[in-house]
C-alpha cells in the first residue's frame, strides 16, 4: 500500500489509511455505502459448510463497521480440471443460504480456474454518516467485550490431522459459520466507541490495531477470553497454524506478556481466526444493556476480557493473574 498515492476524496470517510475492515463512502448528507470483499480457502472439508462459512467471513465486515448489509457477489478460484463442477455448486450454495440468513442476495460475481478452491463475496452495505463505527475511536476507560470464542485457527489445523473429536469439529464449524448479525445489532442505539472482527491477525493482532488507530492502551484480562473446547491440550501440543507464529512476530512488541507467560498462551490469543467475533469498545455505564441483548440474542459468546486505558499507548498490558488454560467455552 505504501506505493500507492493517499486517498484525497472528501466523500471517503473510512480509506487506507487505518486498518479499518471495510471501506466506507459517504453518498449524502445521511447515508453512506460500506464495501469490503473477502475470500478464503478450503479450512473444513465439507464444502457446503464451506461455502457457510466464507460467506459469514466476508459478510462480518459490514457488521464491524456498524452497517446493514445489502447485497453481495461471489468471487470464486476453482480447480475446473481437478474437481467436479457439482462441487463448486454445494460451495455456492453454502454462501447463498449464508447470504439469506443475513437477509441478502448474491447478485453475481467472478470465477477464474485455478489449482486450489478459493471463495468468499464482495458485499456492498449501508450506514448512517453519523453511526459509522472504526476501530479508531476506543476511549479511556471503555470496556472489551468479545461475541465468540477463540481456537478456531488451531481447531482446524487439528481438524486436517485428524485429532478433533465429531463433537468438537461441529462445534467449531457452528461457530464459524455464525453470523456476526445478532451481536451488531445488539449495538443499536448504544454508546460504542470502537469496533472489529476478529479474524487472520487474531485478537492480539487487531486489538493493536483498535489501540495504535485510537491512540490508547489496554488491559487484556486472560482468564475471561472465551476459549473453545479441546484448544489448550492442542496448543500445548504445538497444534497451531503457521499465521499464529507470525502474528506472535508481528505483534509481539506491542504485548507486554508477564513473566513465564506459557508458550500456549501466547499461541491462543495470536490465533488467526475464520469468521471470528466483535470485538467492542462499549462506554462502561452501557455494558450492562449490552450484555443482556448479547445473551438474549444468544450469541456465541458475551466476555468481557478487559478495559481501554491511557497508559502505555498502542500496548496491550496481558493480565494472567488467574491461570484461565483449564477454563474452555464448551
Amino acid at each position: 500500500m505504501c506505493h500507492l498515492p493517499p486517498v484525497e476524496d472528501p466523500a471517503v470517510l473510512v480509506g487506507t489509511s487505518t486498518a479499518d475492515d471495510a471501506a466506507v463512502y459517504r453518498i449524502d448528507d445521511q447515508r453512506a455505502i460500506i464495501q469490503t470483499v473477502d475470500f478464503i480457502t478450503p479450512i473444513v472439508d465439507d464444502p457446503y459448510d464451506y461455502g457457510r462459512i466464507a460467506a459469514a467471513n466476508s459478510i462480518s465486515d459490514v457488521y464491524a463497521m456498524g452497517g446493514r448489509p445489502l447485497f453481495a457477489l461471489n468471487i470464486v478460484c476453482f480447480p475446473s480440471k481437478k474437481l467436479p463442477l457439482d462441487v463448486l455448486g454445494t460451495i455456492l450454495k453454502g454462501g447463498c443460504d449464508k447470504a439469506h440468513e443475513a437477509g441478502i442476495d448474491i447478485i453475481g460475481g467472478h470465477s477464474v480456474d485455478d489449482a486450489e478452491p478459493k471463495y468468499g463475496l464482495v458485499v456492498t452495505g449501508v450506514v448512517s454518516s453519523d453511526r459509522v463505527l472504526t476501530n479508531a475511536g476506543a476511549q479511556p476507560g471503555d470496556v472489551l467485550v468479545l461475541t465468540k470464542p477463540l481456537g478456531s485457527g488451531i481447531l482446524t489445523t487439528a481438524l486436517k490431522k485428524g485429532l478433533l473429536a465429531d463433537s468438537t469439529k461441529n462445534k467449531i464449524v457452528d461457530v464459524m459459520a455464525t453470523l456476526n448479525r445478532a451481536a451488531a445489532e445488539a449495538l443499536d442505539g448504544l454508546e460504542v466507541h470502537a469496533l472489529t472482527d476478529i479474524t487472520g491477525f487474531g485478537l492480539i493482532g487487531h486489538l493493536v490495531e483498535m489501540l495504535t488507530g485510537s491512540g490508547v492502551g489496554a488491559r487484556l484480562v486472560t482468564a475471561d477470553v472465551p476459549v473453545l473446547e479441546q484448544v489448550w491440550p492442542l496448543a500445548r501440543d504445538g497444534v497451531y497454524p503457521g499465521g499464529t507464529k507470525r502474528n506472535l512476530e508481528r505483534f509481539d512488541r506491542s504485548v507486554n506478556w508477564p513473566d513465564a507467560t506459557p508458550e500456549e498462551m501466547k499461541m491462543v490469543l495470536a490465533d488467526p481466526q475464520t469468521s471470528g467475533g466483535l470485538l467492542i469498545a462499549i462506554a462502561p455505564h452501557e455494558l450492562d444493556r449490552l450484555i443482556d441483548r448479547l445473551a438474549s440474542a444468544e450469541v456465541p459468546a458475551a466476555a468481557v476480557i478487559g478495559e481501554i486505558t491511557s497508559q502505555q499507548p498502542h500496548v496491550i498490558q496481558v493480565d494472567t493473574s488467574s491461570n484461565p488454560t483449564k477454563k474452555e467455552t464448551q
